[in-house]
C-alpha cells in the first residue's frame, strides 16, 4: 500500500489519534503527580518518550515499501552494535561487519518472502563466521567471539527480523505496531504491578523487576487490551488477538529476562540512551525477540487452519 493510501486509511489515522491521545492524558496526569513519588516520575519518564517516538513510527510506517522494513534493518543492525559494544566486542570488525551484512540479507530475504532461504541464514552465518578465525590465522578468544556473533545476528538479526516478515502479510505496519503496542503495554503492567503488589520474584538474582503478581496482571490486561485494539488485524477473530496478548505478555518477559542475564553478568546496567526516558536500544527491542517469531509462526499456523475449515 502506498503512502498516500495509508494515510488516508480510516483505521490507520484512528489507531495514530487514538494512541497519541491516550499518550497525551496520560502524560498530562503522570506530569502534575511526578513528584508524589518515584513510581509516577517513572511513569512520566516513560510516556514522555512516546511523545518522540510515536509520531516518528507512525511517519515510518506509513512510508511505501520498503522503507518500514529499512528502518526495521536499521534498528536491528543498531541494536546489533550496541550488543557488541556491551560485550567488549565492537572492536572486532570481521564479526561486527559480517553480522551487519548478514541483517541486511534477511531484510532482502524477507522483502522478497524468501521464506526457506531466511530460515537457514543462521547456518549460513555460523559458516560464515567459522571462516573469520582461519582468515585471521588467529585462535585467541575466538570460540567467545564466534558464540557471542552467533548470539548477536539470532537475537538482533534472525529472530527480531522476523518482524519484518510481519511487515511483509496484508495490512503488516497495523500488526507489527499492535504487537509491539502489546508488548510494551504489558512491560508498563508487569513493572508497575510488581512495584505495588509484586511479592514472589522466582528471577530475584537475575532482576527483582519481574514477579509472578506482576506477570499475571499484565497478562490479563494485555489480553484484554489485544481484544480493544483487534481492529487493527485483518482477521478479528478471537485465536488471532488472544494468542498476540498471550504471546506479548509471556514472551515478551521473557526476552527482557534474557537480556537481564546477560547485563547481570557483564555487570551493567544500560549501554546507552537511545530515547529519553527508556534506557538504550535494546531495552525497547530486547522483549520482540521471542514475541516476533512465535506470533510470526502461529500467526501463519491460525491462518492455515482457517483455510483448512
Amino acid at each position: 500500500m502506498s503512502a498516500e493510501n495509508l494515510w488516508t486509511l480510516p483505521l490507520y489515522r484512528e489507531v495514530a489519534l487514538t494512541i497519541m491521545a491516550f499518550f497525551v492524558v496520560t502524560g498530562a496526569l503522570l506530569f502534575f503527580l511526578r513528584k508524589k513519588t518515584p513510581h509516577f516520575a517513572a511513569g512520566w519518564a516513560s510516556i514522555k518518550s512516546w511523545f518522540f517516538i510515536a509520531p516518528f513510527i507512525f511517519v515510518i510506517f506509513a512510508l511505501p515499501s520498503p522503507w518500514p522494513l529499512v528502518f526495521l534493518v536499521f534498528v536491528g543492525i543498531f541494536s546489533a552494535k550496541t550488543f557488541y559494544q556491551m560485550v567488549g566486542m565492537y572492536h572486532r570488525n570481521w564479526f561486527v561487519w559480517t553480522t551487519y551484512v548478514f541483517i541486511i540479507g534477511l531484510g532482502y530475504l524477507a522483502y522478497h518472502q524468501e521464506a526457506r532461504l531466511y530460515n537457514i541464514m543462521p547456518m549460513l552465518f555460523l559458516g560464515a563466521i567459522s571462516f573469520i578465525p582461519l582468515l585471521r590465522n588467529s585462535a585467541t578468544h575466538m570460540i567467545q567471539y564466534m558464540a557471542l556473533a552467533l548470539m548477536a545476528f539470532i537475537f538482533w538479526g534472525w529472530s527480531l527480523m522476523h518482524m519484518g516478515r510481519l511487515l511483509m502479510l496484508e495490512q503488516g505496519a497495523l500488526l507489527v505496531i499492535y504487537l509491539y503496542m502489546l508488548t510494551e503495554f504489558s512491560e508498563a503492567v508487569s513493572l508497575a504491578t510488581s512495584r505495588v503488589l509484586g511479592r514472589i520474584r522466582p528471577f530475584n538474582n537475575i532482576t527483582v523487576r519481574v514477579t509472578v503478581e506482576g506477570v499475571v496482571v499484565s497478562i490479563l490486561l494485555s489480553v484484554t487490551l489485544a481484544w480493544g485494539m483487534r481492529h487493527m488485524l485483518v482477521d478479528r477473530s478471537e485465536q488471532f488477538w488472544i494468542a498476540a496478548g498471550l504471546i506479548a505478555a509471556i514472551f515478551g518477559r521473557l526476552g527482557d529476562l534474557i537480556l537481564s542475564v546477560i547485563r547481570r553478568d557483564l555487570g551493567i546496567k544500560d549501554t546507552g540512551i537511545f530515547i529519553i526516558g527508556r534506557g538504550d536500544i535494546l531495552s525497547r527491542v530486547d522483549k520482540m525477540i521471542f514475541v516476533g517469531p512465535i506470533y510470526y509462526y502461529v500467526f501463519l499456523f491460525l491462518q492455515q487452519t482457517r483455510i483448512g475449515f
